[in-house]
């Protein structure tokens, strides 16, 4: 049976989560930039030093899930069964599932249009979302190591991983309904680079593969 949460720990999730709506609030009345950290507390009725309790700066409420998505990523990806994926394929097969995952729980959010329209209109926010992302590379690439894929397949496959979820993200815009499609197609396109035969082109323009099994043969 799952543990309740504490008192305590529900009253941290409730400041946190005022926090976090008092933020888009302003962020939709005012724009990012003209938003102070103060702004933010006072209308989440907490002080500064609850504020800094969860978030760094107000750039981090704009990514207040990372960490949640992170955890949720790792854990995924180490309850897999059966052996380490050895080739860069079968490495690619399993990072895809996994993305497709966490993009789809990222557009369930409710902020997700405001969160994607504050990245591409403020440079801070998209030099940090940058940032953000090459930490994702870097997770997938140290799981993949830890469960014994060679390293030039667990680097490639990361760092290909990510790239098409920015192509995907980079489509989809502020529609959260089309990330997950976006984001599978990109990783179609991508199979279809590494088998170019014909019919495997066809199977791959034709048939995006949402909602695969994480674990495939070699």
């Amino acid at each position: 049976m799952e543990k309740r949460p504490s008192l305590r720990e529900r009253k941290q999730k409730q400041a946190r989560e005022q926090i976090v709506e008092a933020a888009f609030e302003l962020f939709a009345e005012r724009g990012f930039t003209e938003v102070t950290v103060t702004d933010i507390a006072e209308r989440a009725e907490v002080g500064r030093t609850t504020f800094f309790r969860y978030f760094g700066d107000k750039q981090e409420v704009v990514f207040s899930d990372e960490q949640q998505l992170l955890n949720q990523m790792a854990e995924r990806q180490r309850a897999l069964p059966g052996e380490a994926p050895q080739s860069l394929p079968a490495a690619l097969e399993q990072a895809r599932a996994l993305v497709l995952e966490v993009c789809a729980k990222a557009a369930e959010d409710a902020h997700y249009e405001m969160h994607q329209r504050l990245v591409e209109q403020n440079p801070e926010l998209k030099d940090r979302s940058a940032r953000k992302l090459q930490r994702f590379a870097e997770l997938g690439e140290a799981l993949l190591l830890e469960r014994g894929t060679p390293r030039e397949v667990a680097v490639l496959a990361a760092q290909l991983a990510v790239a098409c979820y920015q192509a995907g993200n980079r489509l989809a815009g502020t529609d959260a309904a089309a990330l997950v499609p976006a984001v599978d197609v990109a990783f179609g396109r991508l199979d279809v680079l590494l088998d170019p035969s014909p019919a495997h082109s066809i199977t791959n323009e034709r048939q995006p593969r949402q909602g695969r099994c994480l674990t495939t043969p070699e």
